[in-house]
């Protein structure tokens, strides 16, 4: 038989989704792959359950239900700082996984290069080589993920036609400052490039950090696709909802993209959500409060094992460094500590470009009593390592 794709013959299924499979085999705890074990506002789940009873269960617009466009425009005109027009520059999409998807094919030929930062989420390179483009990688260099602008330049003297932006940024937490946003800006200005955003952290960002969009920097928002979702913002990533926002003629290529890949997102999932991007700012705040608590609730348990880690400026994740413990396949290491320790975590490696083996990743968007149970298990880490 003839041979099957080459663009796809170096794929890997998802450490991240892998990684909660294996929790599943032992009856880990399962930090691995970023969902909440607790409910959605109360007002989404009543909205959603009214849904069903009512005419919303055949196509929406395939770029997304008016009223639907027409609030994200909303909540993101008002978080922007700039006018988002629901009718020419939003399309809703399958997750934001299908957002970046879109946003790449749109940019991307093939043979161009797509500059990523690393540690990068997994999809990034694969959506990059999907679209027939080149990755070029630029470190951000742990512990505190700073990056060089020298080494960012080069990968624009070598041609990239885009920059993927993670901020704030899974997995390592960190928030571009507004140094670093001008500094890259400045750079994608002068190479005549773009920029994909991933902000579906925006509303994690911890004090005294701030996140500011890219966009909103000056001759940056006709060269930027923001991407963004609503699973986390609303703890509902089983809902699948996800967005572009964008320029209009930028916007009119993600939508006929979007359309081929998969025609539209969930018609009453969409109609139930605006519930949700009506909330008023309290709920943000609040959603803020939860995460910061359950950040320094897991920080301080880390800390009390003796555990050597990074603070997260935002989203909801830590890099934990693992280098006391002298292994060298971080991925055996994180089968070893879901076998033996009973707690999920996803290997670093999967996150960077680099040869880098000495970080896992544990997520903790879960209730408190399951950061504390994970914790309890973690504790004794030290004396099964030593066995």
């Amino acid at each position: 038989m003839k041979p099957l794709s080459s663009r796809t013959a170096t794929f890997t299924d998802s450490v991240i989704r892998r990684m909660t499979r294996i929790s599943a085999q032992y009856g880990a705890i399962n930090l691995s792959q970023g969902f909440p074990d607790f409910d959605p506002p109360k007002e989404l789940q009543e909205r959603l359950a009214q849904v069903a009873f009512e005419d919303f269960h055949q196509y929406s617009i395939t770029w997304g239900a008016r009223n639907t466009r027409e609030a994200i425009a909303a909540k993101q005109s008002a978080l922007m700082g700039y006018p988002v027009d629901p009718e020419q520059e939003v399309v809703i999409t399958c997750g934001s996984t299908e957002a970046m998807m879109a946003a790449m094919m749109t940019i991307a030929n093939p043979g161009d290069r797509v500059a990523v930062f690393s540690p990068f989420y997994e999809n990034y390179g694969a959506d990059a080589i999907l679209s027939g483009a080149e990755p070029i990688y630029i470190p951000l260099v742990p512990p505190e993920y700073n990056f060089d602008p020298d080494v960012l330049e080069d990968a624009f003297r070598k041609g990239a036609k885009a920059l993927v932006l993670c901020n704030p940024s899974n997995p390592s937490g960190k928030v571009f400052t507004l140094q670093e946003l001008e500094i890259i800006s400045e750079i994608i200005r002068r190479y005549d490039a773009y920029v994909i955003t991933d902000e579906v952290y925006e509303h994690i960002v911890y004090a005294p950090h701030k996140h500011i969009y890219i966009s909103s920097l000056p001759g940056m928002q006709e060269r930027t696709i923001n991407t963004g979702s609503l699973s986390k913002t609303y703890s509902i990533t089983g809902w699948r909802l996800g967005f572009t926002i964008a320029p209009p003629e930028i916007t009119d290529r993600i939508r006929k993209v979007h359309d081929f890949l998969t025609v539209g997102a969930a018609a009453p999932l969409q109609e139930a959500v605006v519930t949700g991007l009506q909330f008023g700012r309290e709920y943000y705040d609040e959603l803020l409060a939860l995460y910061t608590g359950k950040r320094d609730l897991f920080c301080r348990g880390l800390d009390e094992i003796g555990l050597t880690h990074n603070v997260p400026q935002g989203a909801y994740y830590i890099m934990m460094d693992i280098s006391e413990f002298g292994v060298k396949d971080d991925l055996a290491f994180c089968e070893w500590l879901a076998e033996k320790v009973g707690v999920g975590a996803v290997p670093g490696s999967s996150f960077f470009k680099e040869p880098v083996n000495n970080y896992i990743r544990f997520h903790f968007a879960k209730k408190d009593e399951t950061l504390k149970a994970a914790l309890e298990r973690l504790s004794a880490i030290h004396e099964k390592a030593r066995k």
